[in-house]
């Protein structure tokens, strides 16, 4: 082999070697620190969804009361207990939304594009191990 050909083989050989021991590298080494009890336990942040899809997750088949171009609303009802699922097109409209449901106060399970309300702050933990999300404690007004 020439080594005008020998060369550009030799600089994939090289490459794909690199990329190889950094997966693998990134794959074996151990976390600088070991995750807190809290972290470890924690729910995977969700992913937008429909309200059918955070719905099944949640062992519920929701009746959809509101649809508008804005949001989407259902609710469920079950033995567990009854909250709603409200998705929103664009992330904006769900903190538009969050700020008006402030005045009201409340906790809420909130995901990107949605968010699970109407339930018990014990409830709304439960369902954060099925969908994922955070706890958003919102203030209400007083008087």
């Amino acid at each position: 082999m020439t080594r005008s050909r020998l060369r550009p083989l030799c600089i994939v050989a090289a490459a794909l070697s690199t990329t190889l021991l950094v997966g693998c590298a990134a794959d074996s080494a151990e976390p600088a620190s070991k995750p807190s009890q809290s972290t470890a336990s924690r729910a995977p942040v969700a992913a937008p969804a429909k309200v059918e899809v955070i719905a099944s997750l949640s062992d519920c088949k929701p009746k959809i009361r509101i649809e508008a171009d804005q949001l989407r609303e259902g609710v469920c009802r079950t033995e567990r207990g009854n909250w709603t699922i409200t998705t929103f097109p664009q992330e904006k409209y769900k903190e538009t939304w969050l700020d008006a449901a402030a005045v009201y106060g409340g906790t809420y399970l909130v995901g990107p594009q949605w968010a699970i309300g109407g339930a018990k702050p014990a409830l709304l933990k439960k369902l954060r191990a099925d969908v994922g999300g955070e706890l958003r404690k919102l203030s209400g007004t007083s008087g």
